[in-house]
């Protein structure tokens, strides 16, 4: 069991989405210090007022840059301010057809949805192993266990990030390192990340509130896998059985998953 009360939490792009929400669940659960790596300076400021807790602390952090990451993980490591629960949870789309990318959105998904995660635990990863002790979340997509048109780039970044993610967890229980590790694989989460994206009951535009609180639960039963809704757990089953063709059909056309890219707008 991971203990959330009287511990350091750090949330990168905690300010805004399920990681607003997961930093106020975390002090509502007693966490000593709660940390916001964010880029978005207002976004902060705003939740400083909002939720103004002496135990809330924000860090200006561009997860995309590494100058950026190892500024802000000394500080806080010479500060003593080691996280004991590292959520890795900052990440963009970009809802296009790949050959409409510009070469600078796709550095920039990669840096901040792969990169940002991989920089961000390996600046604190050897002084959590040093305590014997620490929970790294990784907060992948549904999209890192299958493909989806248009989110190509998306889908390589959150495929890499979840490939990581559970190859870390293997090197942490072979290591004995006492470092528990999950990772996240939620479909549609209504933060307006995805807004415009089409969705029907078996794959729901599912409330952050919701989302968040199945996080939790397996940060403190220290789950390896969250997975959601129910029909995200069958995808591995269904890839595995089925031949692709099939696999297209019933899945990607029969549940419309192949299509629910086609009237992404996305956050504004």
């Amino acid at each position: 069991m991971t203990q959330i009360k009287n511990k350091t939490v750090l949330i990168t792009g905690g300010a805004s989405g399920i990681g607003k929400i997961m930093a106020e669940k975390m002090l509502v659960k007693g966490a000593s210090t709660v940390i916001i790596w964010d880029i978005n300076e207002q976004a902060m400021r705003q939740l400083a007022q909002e939720l103004s807790d002496k135990r809330l602390i924000f860090n200006h952090v561009d997860v995309s840059k590494q100058e950026s990451i190892s500024a802000a993980s000394s500080q806080l490591i010479a500060s003593l301010l080691i996280p004991d629960i590292l959520i890795l949870n900052a990440g963009i789309v970009t809802g296009k057809y790949f050959q409409d990318h510009q070469s600078s959105e796709i550095l920039q998904s990669i840096n901040i949805n792969v990169l940002g995660c991989l920089l961000t635990a390996n600046a604190f990863l050897p002084k959590m192993i040093e305590r014997k002790s620490g929970h790294i979340i990784t907060i992948a997509s549904a999209a890192g266990m299958m493909a989806v048109p248009k989110m190509s780039v998306y889908v390589a970044s959150k495929w890499a990030v979840l490939g990581w993610s559970e190859s870390l967890r293997l090197e942490m229980k072979s290591l004995q390192t006492g470092i528990e590790i999950t990772s996240v694989t939620p479909s549609y989460i209504d933060t307006g990340m995805f807004a415009g994206a089409k969705v029907n009951f078996l794959l729901p535009n599912m409330k952050p509130e919701i989302a968040v609180n199945k996080i939790i639960y397996g940060i403190e039963n220290n789950k390896k896998f969250v997975r959601m809704p129910i029909l995200v757990y069958l995808i591995p089953f269904f890839k595995g059985i089925l031949p692709t063709t099939w696999f297209d059909l019933i899945v990607g056309k029969g549940l419309r998953v192949y299509a629910s890219m086609s009237g992404f707008k996305g956050r504004k």
